[in-house]
């Protein structure tokens, strides 16, 4: 019997110094790819505030520490983005961003597969328009 256990997408992703990096780049990308540009203007100019907010969710959310938890209490996802129109437009925008930082960063294919499924599965279900 193997005393091994399973590592949480957060350490297969490599901790908190690697989900920094995806997080930064999500954010540059958003910032400067014309193809984003919907949910881009739904961000401030600072993005400091929500970059560290989504390293935060993004922690919790991939099996590593709650720290978003810990210093806002549940996430609310959903309720936190209504007062946004969020459509397919800007779910496929949000998630161009997020799988174009996650190829700049190395991570195992099987990995990647199961983000990319997990982040679909998540930024369509903060769609409150048709």
């Amino acid at each position: 019997m193997s005393d091994i256990q399973e590592l949480s997408p957060y350490e297969l992703l490599g901790g908190a110094a690697v989900l920094r990096q995806l997080v930064d780049r999500f954010y540059d990308i958003m910032e400067t790819d014309p193809r984003a540009a919907g949910i881009h203007a739904m961000h401030g100019k600072d993005t400091t505030l929500i970059r560290d907010k989504l390293f935060e969710f993004l922690s919790g959310w991939l099996g590593g520490p709650q720290l978003f938890i810990e210093k806002y209490g549940h996430p609310r996802l959903r309720a936190r983005h209504m007062p946004f129109s969020i459509g397919e437009a800007e779910r496929n925008q949000w998630l161009l961003c997020m799988y174009q930082a996650m190829s700049e960063i190395a991570i195992s294919d099987a990995l990647r597969e199961h983000l990319e499924q997990a982040f679909f599965k998540t930024a369509d279900f903060m769609r409150n328009q048709d």
